[in-house]
């Protein structure tokens, strides 16, 4: 198998697990057990109107429930396993989505006069840019195993 650069199975391992697992995966799940901790760690936002909460929940129960494929993944193409590519699409999808979307979002929320700090130019870049970045190196990679 050819590759994109050196080590790219094991920076985009790593990528996957510290972006996708640790920060989406993790994080949620610290949101579900103990919302108002999360809050404390800035995982959730304390100034939010309350019918955000709904929605935030729920994103955070779908993230927890398709997140543990972050893992796998990851620790898949940390060991260069074959299968690792293959379910590589999954996490690159997923956080692509999470790109787009928290665009969406952050975007719906500035307009709706919402000036919550994910909303702030630098954290809402920084997440995008990591989200596409891991993404797209993880379908990348995908794309050039198969």
């Amino acid at each position: 198998m050819t590759h994109l650069f050196p080590y790219d199975n094991t920076i985009t391992g790593l990528l996957v697990l510290i972006v996708g697992f640790a920060f989406h995966w993790i994080g949620q799940a610290l949101s579900i057990i103990n919302w108002d901790l999360a809050i404390r760690l800035g995982l959730q936002e304390s100034e939010a109107p309350p019918e955000y909460k709904v929605y935030e929940h729920g994103i955070a129960v779908a993230d927890v429930a398709i997140g543990w494929v972050y893992a796998v993944a990851g620790i898949g193409l940390l060991f260069g396993a074959p299968w690792a590519y293959r379910i590589a699409w999954i996490p690159g999808a997923i956080l692509i989505y999470h790109a787009i979307s928290f665009w969406a979002w952050t975007g719906n929320q500035l307009r709706a006069g919402q000036r919550l700090p994910t909303g702030r130019t630098l954290y809402r870049f920084t997440w995008i840019a990591a989200n596409l970045l891991t993404g797209g190196l993880a379908i990348l990679l995908a794309w050039n195993a198969t």
